[in-house]
């Protein structure tokens, strides 16, 4: 089955868009206004009226989009179906934070959900694949994409719940990460100051569950809605279901490319406790009494420390961390500490120990290390930068240098956290 199911309870003027096994939206009509409800089915009578509602003979009878984009859009805030304009042959540097020259050979930007499943559509009936982007900030293409590349641009910060302390709030998937945590702190909102300045979108957050600074996405996520690429279905994913790991969910493992998230909702605090412990951010916070800092003031200090260590991406091409921090066991760690004693370790909960991996490739002697076009920064060893003209094939080379050098030295495999992406057209050359 396709999603979305447009549907009207019949006698009634009501009207409703099944999104998936799990959730629709209702328009009901009470005495001269619209009630609107995106209902998540969570519970067994909730799913049981799905399925009712999909029976073929009962009350609820097939309505076009149309029908139901009229109530729904009626005097409300959500748009339908937006515009849809693919483009070819589109140079894909401006999207992305490498900046490297490779082009889509399809190419389109959605606003809305509707002109999102459009794009699916589209691609399903031309047999090609399609590459979902967001910032553009944790991938490295390594060549021109033979795909329909969709550039999500879904906007808008919602406040769903708020007590005076507690805040739930939801943000589309397109807006730009730091612009939504500076939103968050103008607000009063804490919760996510460790992660200022980190580039990319909000969408992209969970995927990749950022962190920085003794701070997690995870940390502060409540939901996200994403679509399944198969049959447009909309789902709710919760913390237990997306899987967070180090830098990793179940989007980048077990449901990689089977989904685009549109939306992302987090549980925020007006009285949040400052993590200040990690990294540099106290020495940088000594100026002000412990008794006066803010959410504020810890942002600011990261921002500090974040532009006197990493580059910034409209100045120097790069995609910020390209490797993780590997975790060992700790018999492996206490051999590595003996061999070499100045190497940095953290202890983790489950028994194993994080290796740093920008000590290790600066100890192989790559800190600042450069080819013609690219190289590795020359002030935090776990960047790799672009400096123009390079292709994403020279960088991946670097990298694999990089990662054999770590290998031979310390006999510990480093993993790239940066997405290599590669989609030639097979059999032949391009049109």
């Amino acid at each position: 089955m396709e999603y979305p199911v447009y549907l009207q309870l019949r006698g009634t003027e009501n009207v409703y868009a099944v999104q998936g096994p799990d959730r629709f939206w209702e328009c009901t009509r009470i005495g001269g206004q619209w009630l609107r409800q995106d209902v998540v089915c969570n519970t067994w009578p909730d799913r049981q009226r799905v399925l009712d509602m999909l029976e073929d003979g009962g009350p609820w009878e097939p309505i076009s989009s149309q029908a139901f984009l009229g109530p729904w859009l009626e005097d409300a805030t959500e748009d339908g179906q937006g515009a849809f304009k693919v483009k070819e042959h589109v140079d894909l540097a401006p999207w992305t934070t490498f900046g490297i020259s490779a082009h889509a050979r399809w190419f389109v930007q959605v606003t809305t959900m509707g002109a999102l499943r459009e794009a699916m559509a589209w691609a399903e009936e031309q047999k090609v694949p399609l590459l979902v982007l967001g910032g553009g900030s944790n991938m490295l293409l390594h060549g021109d994409v033979h795909a329909l590349v969709v550039l999500v641009q879904l906007t808008g910060i919602e406040v769903l719940s708020d007590d005076g302390q507690h805040v739930e709030v939801a943000a589309g998937a397109g807006e730009g990460w730091h612009d939504f945590v500076m939103r968050t702190l103008d607000e009063g909102w804490g919760g996510l100051e460790n992660l200022s300045l980190i580039p990319g979108s909000v969408g992209a957050s969970p995927m990749q569950n950022i962190g920085a600074y003794g701070v997690e996405i995870q940390d502060r996520f409540a939901w996200l809605d994403a679509v399944r690429l198969s049959d447009g279905a909309l789902q709710r994913f919760d913390a237990e279901q997306c899987d967070f790991g180090y830098r990793e969910s179940v989007f980048k493992r077990g449901q990689k490319g089977l989904w685009v998230i549109v939306r992302v909702a987090f549980d925020l605090d007006r009285s949040s406790i400052l993590r200040t412990g990690y990294g540099a951010i106290e020495a940088e916070l000594q100026a002000i009494p412990k008794t006066q800092r803010t959410h504020r003031d810890v942002s600011d200090a990261v921002i500090r420390i974040r532009q006197s260590k990493l580059p910034d991406p409209k100045q120097i091409g790069n995609a910020g961390s390209f490797f993780k921090n590997p975790s060992v066991p700790a018999e492996v760690a206490q051999k590595l500490f003996l061999d070499h004693p100045n190497m940095p370790q953290y202890p983790l909960p489950d028994g194993r120990v994080k290796l740093a991996a920008g000590w290790m490739i600066d100890q192989a002697g790559w800190k600042g290390h450069k080819r013609d076009t690219h190289g590795v920064h020359d002030k935090q060893a776990l960047v790799l930068v672009h400096f123009g003209g390079g292709t994403g094939l020279e960088i991946w080379q670097l990298a694999e240098d990089i990662m054999a050098s770590v290998k031979q030295r310390f006999g510990i495999d480093l993993e790239p956290e940066v997405n290599q992406i590669s989609i030639p057209r097979k059999g032949g050359t391009e049109a």
